[in-house]
């Protein structure tokens, strides 16, 4: 039997970064994985989607070349095929990094599927590794829901999860997408930028959780953009390719060439199972300091429930080590930022303007568009907002939600002006340069104060 100070199952984005982490600190490591390392994110997720949205943009680009002077003699096409190979070889590189990084620092890693029998003991393959603390770091699969003929059209591949749309053979003409989640809008605008007639089935409302400016901002430009978005469906039956569904009290019948069935996820502690750990809405619960019901048990990424996001895992993952070797690491979830990959992207971090007002704030709202920003202009890409909701006493910033091109990457200066409490004022007097898409921030708190620079008054 072999032995370790800490063992972690699940070789993911909060895996295999806590393994990397524990072995830094000079602890003897193993980490355990059933599939590739990098999970989902990195081989079914985050990479090969991200890749993929990359060529449709150059595609609409392309396409809306004579707008920025350029003529393209001939015909602009799609190369699905080429695409695949672009991004199953950017998985591949990166597959390949993380393994390298795992190596050069000391980490022993076990190929197999991990059964945990007790909160120290787990076998892989016949084979027994002990260890004094254990990160269960097992992430999540796909929901399917007991939706009649949903199975059926699984096996038959009528319907896919979001891991088949990854790999369909070719670009459907008719896409019906059931879910208007984070994960079934960005496959809308994957599609759609390609050519695709995409049809949105959601039961509730289309990216409900971001703030509601936000969210209805989302709707109106994805629907300009082509995307058919049905709030408040009633998924009825599955048939083949073909959805039924109730909207408004009328049954309706939706027929695709394909079926993205994207529902949520849900926890893996089927490796687990064993230790009776304690369970909230299927998720294995955790403290603040990420440890489980049985001490020495940590437990970190989807499989916590907390967050379900790639960077969430990895920080949860640096967390679980610092305690573990005697830290007081904790994570406070309302600074971590959330991005979608659509066209434009949209980010944010903190408190929505909706929840602010729910824990009792009087809030200060600043808005700026992005059609008022030069660089964004002479870029051809005037689409989106930046909504900052701050406290309307001392002008602490509580949220910062973004759409534009490059939400992405703005957002790290809220992330940062929220790490440190930084106030509205701060961020209207920090002198940004120019021209760039990151003046909107500083234009947003100058609006939020009363004094906005580039803003016709109305």
């Amino acid at each position: 039997m072999s032995r370790y100070k800490i063992a972690i199952l699940g070789g993911g984005p909060g895996g295999y970064v806590a393994a990397i982490r524990a072995a830094q600190l000079g602890a003897e490591t193993v980490l355990i994985e059933a599939g590739e390392l990098g999970g989902v994110c990195l081989n079914e997720g985050c990479i090969p989607t991200k890749t993929l949205l990359k060529s449709a943009r150059v595609y609409q680009e392309l396409l809306s070349s004579e707008k920025f002077g350029i003529s393209i003699d001939g015909e602009v096409r799609i190369d699905w095929a080429a695409m695949q190979r672009r991004k199953d070889g950017v998985v591949g590189q990166l597959n390949s990094g993380v393994r390298g990084l795992l190596k050069q620092n000391g980490v022993e890693v076990v190929q197999g599927f991990g059964e945990v029998l007790d909160p120290h003991t787990i076998v892989v393959g016949g084979e027994r590794i002990s260890a004094d603390h254990l990160i269960i770091a097992t992430g999540s699969s796909p929901a399917i829901l007991p939706i009649p003929g949903l199975q059926e059209a699984l096996e038959s591949g009528a319907a896919v999860t979001s891991t088949g749309a990854l790999t369909f053979k070719e670009v459907p003409q008719r896409l019906v997408i059931v879910g208007g989640g984070v994960v079934g809008m960005e496959f809308a605008a994957l599609f759609s930028s390609l050519g695709s007639q995409v049809t949105v089935l959601e039961k509730f409302t289309v990216l409900g959780s971001l703030d509601q400016d936000l969210q209805k901002y989302m709707q109106r430009l994805l629907e300009k953009k082509g995307v058919e978005i049905h709030n408040g469906a009633d998924i009825q039956r599955f048939a083949g390719s073909q959805v039924i569904a109730e909207i408004n009290g009328e049954t309706r019948e939706f027929q695709g060439d394909a079926v993205l069935v994207s529902l949520g996820r849900r926890p893996n502690v089927q490796a687990v199972s064993r230790l009776g750990l304690e369970l909230e809405r299927g998720a294995i619960r955790t403290n603040e300091r990420l440890e489980t019901s049985i001490p020495g048990v940590y437990a970190i990424g989807d499989v916590n429930g907390k967050q379900m996001l790639a960077h969430t895992a990895s920080a949860e993952g640096l967390a679980a080590v610092e305690n573990i070797m005697g830290g007081s690491a904790v994570i406070n979830y309302d600074k971590i930022p959330a991005c979608i990959y659509t066209f434009p992207e949209v980010a944010m971090v903190g408190l929505t303007e909706q929840e602010a007002v729910r824990r009792g704030h009087k809030v200060a709202i600043g808005t700026f568009p992005l059609a008022a920003n030069g660089r964004a202009l002479a870029e051809g890409e005037p689409e989106g907002l930046v909504k900052i909701v701050a406290d309307e006493k001392y002008g602490e910033v509580l949220g910062v939600h973004i759409i534009a091109a490059q939400a992405t990457d703005l957002i790290s200066e809220a992330v940062l002006a929220l790490e440190l409490e930084s106030t509205v004022h701060e961020l209207a007097n920090a002198v940004h340069p120019h021209p760039t898409f990151s003046e909107v921030v500083m234009e947003a708190a100058h609006a939020l104060l009363g004094h906005a620079i580039h803003v016709f008054k109305r």
